[in-house]
């Protein structure tokens, strides 16, 4: 079958394409689209459910916070606490300081409960029985013991879901259902003297268990593995147990607050987990999504239908779309077979403004591009031509100044003039090397002995002396390096690190061998930079900051710098280091260009250089 449709013309090609768009597309568009829409269904839902236990979250985190100030407060209470020592200690009090304490203290207390929506009681238990117990704050130690967690209990820890079986034979309405931060309190010596509990009941701490929702279900694990919720009573909806073992396995290794969507037990569902450290538990949220599933199911087949007629009609309109294209394919195609035989001249006219008339009018670009480079080519052997022949020229000019320059020192020569002598020669040197370009590289060595005369005649030119260090190997000295590649920097440090001082100086040349490359450091002993001009530096010699021609602005080095970068790569070029006032220093990294001499590079290896000045 392959082959069979490798062997069909593009028509038919696209005819049979149009036969499987009719079917493919249909199926791949309508599972997209379900697929989209349930996401989208299930990933509403997972919003909701989480914004609205993140709404009950904050809700009880304001209601934790409220019942640790109120804790506070009593804790605080500094005629409370008096009692409390008084009781413990077994004092005698009279009847007028148990009215007074109850007056002041015991009415501020209850007032403070009172004005919290959120509390359902305060209590404090002393540990004495003999005393008058001042309802609805100050009891007895003993009813510790009417409260299940009376016996054991760990100070700052929430109890949860117990009944209120303290108040049970003096109130009316009682809560079964309470929670309550547990609390010492403890004299200024850290003695405990009582205990207070700031309850809270728990349908209004958690609000969802005790609602009755259809689809919904919510419940709060504590740390021993418990589940707290309304059992079976005001129920709708339940999930099965292996649902919610698995939920409660999930949230056991302590995932932290997530939004899942979960199919199972033959439901769909959205499960919320919300873990409250001040608890040491997690509230957990289970909705029901068959519903809204099933719903989206009877869309997805009422989709199908509408889009199977959807698409018997595109196809039509495609086979119609690509006989149109195929019209302007097989034009463009002759052309191609004209330019193939040599005919540039060839153009598609009138392509259009569809996909296959922008391909048309790029092919016809392309050819004009073509056209453009081959004349741009026979130009540029032209422009050869011509630089050779100006070279030739030069070569010529060059003869006629060596000439001049030689008879130049003879005169001084006869005149006992050695030191001009010796400058022409220098000079003649300087230019016979800038002049001679048969390669583009040159030795370590060749380019010292241009520095050397290049410094010679700069001490002409100063009231000081430029002294200059070399050490380098003789290994290194027959490395190749980019002609001019080295003059450019010395020339940089004479005139703007070492011509300001108008001082005596030095330029350090060595080089530094390592296994793969080496190089060359080049110190001079000027005016140095800033941090400031350094970075400046380096960005003009890195392209950063645009550089035009100019003495002082980085062209030179940036020159460097490209030219060894283009003959060596990118990994190897110039680095800076400077001290103002102290000194600047360009470090150029440089391959070794050959490795014939296994003793020299030993000798390099081994630090035997040589010192000259």
């Amino acid at each position: 079958m392959k082959k069979a449709f490798r062997n069909l013309k593009l028509n038919q090609k696209f005819t049979l394409a149009v036969m499987v768009i009719v079917v493919v597309p249909m199926i791949a568009f309508s599972i997209f689209l379900y697929w989209n829409i349930s996401g989208n269904i299930i990933w509403q839902a997972k919003t909701e459910n989480a914004n609205r236990v993140k709404e009950n979250y904050s809700n009880m985190q304001s209601i934790i916070e409220f019942s640790n100030m109120s804790v506070q407060s009593f804790i605080n209470n500094q005629g409370l606490k008096d009692m409390l020592v008084r009781l413990k200690n077994d004092e005698v009090i009279s009847a007028k300081d148990y009215l007074e304490f109850d007056r002041n203290d015991i009415a501020m207390l209850e007032r403070l409960v009172n004005s919290n929506p959120y509390l359902y009681q305060v209590r404090v238990y002393a540990y004495n029985d003999d005393f008058p117990e001042m309802m609805p704050v100050l009891y007895h130690g003993s009813r510790l013991l009417e409260v299940p967690w009376g016996e054991n209990y760990e100070p700052g820890k929430w109890q949860i879901d117990y009944p209120d079986t303290v108040m049970k034979d003096f109130a009316v309405n009682t809560s079964d259902h309470l929670m309550a931060l547990v609390q010492e309190v403890t004299d200024d010596y850290g003695n405990p003297i009582g205990v207070v509990e700031a309850a809270v009941s728990m349908d209004t701490f958690f609000p969802e268990l005790y609602e009755a929702k259809a689809g919904s279900w919510a419940c709060f694990v504590s740390a021993d593995g418990k589940v707290h919720d309304n059992g079976t009573d005001g129920q709708e909806w339940q999930p099965d147990e292996e649902v919610l073992e698995a939920v409660l396995k999930g949230e056991a290794s302590g995932k932290g607050f997530l939004a899942e969507y979960v199919k199972a037990g033959g439901d769909d569902m959205i499960v919320v987990c919300q873990p409250v450290k001040e608890l040491s538990g997690t509230y957990i949220q289970i909705t029901s999504m068959k519903t809204e599933m099933n719903r989206l199911s009877r869309q997805r087949n009422l989709l199908i239908a509408v889009l199977l007629v959807i698409f018997v009609c595109l196809a039509f309109a495609v086979n119609g779309v690509v006989k149109a294209l195929l019209k302007k394919f097989y034009e463009m195609l002759s052309v191609v077979r004209k330019v193939q035989e040599g005919d540039l001249e060839q153009r598609v006219y009138e392509p259009g403004r569809d996909e296959m008339g922008e391909m048309s009018t790029q092919f016809n670009k392309m050819l004009d591009r073509i056209s453009v480079l081959m004349a741009e080519n026979v130009n540029r052997e032209v422009l050869i031509k011509n630089t050779e022949i100006k070279a030739l020229q030069n070569q010529i000019n060059a003869h006629f100044i060596y000439n001049v320059l030689e008879a130049v020192k003879m005169m001084a020569e006869i005149k006992e003039e050695y030191e001009i002598s010796d400058s022409v020669t220098a000079l003649g040197e300087l230019l016979r090397y800038g002049m001679k370009w048969t390669s583009s590289d040159v030795t370590i060595r060749q380019e010292m002995e241009y520095i050397k005369n290049y410094i010679q005649l700069m001490n002409l030119r100063y009231d000081f002396a430029i002294l200059l260090s070399i050490r380098i190997p003789d290994y290194i000295y027959e490395q190749q390096v980019p002609k001019m590649s080295l003059q450019p920097i010395v020339e940089n440090a004479i005139i703007h690190g070492i011509e300001e001082t108008e001082n005596d100086a030095t330029i350090y040349i060595k080089a530094v061998c390592r296994d793969e490359d080496y190089e060359i450091e080049i110190t001079d002993s000027g005016q140095g930079m800033d941090e400031n001009q350094v970075e400046l530096l380096k960005k003009k010699v890195s392209g950063e900051i645009e550089v035009s021609g100019g003495s002082g602005n980085g062209i030179g080095l940036k020159n460097v710098q490209d030219r060894i970068h283009i003959r060596f790569g990118e990994s190897f070029g110039l680095h800076f280091a400077s001290k103002e006032g102290c000194f600047t220093k360009v470090s150029i990294r440089l391959p070794y260009t050959h490795r014939e001499d296994e003793g020299g590079l030993n000798a390099c290896s081994e630090n035997r250089l040589f010192h000259e000045r």
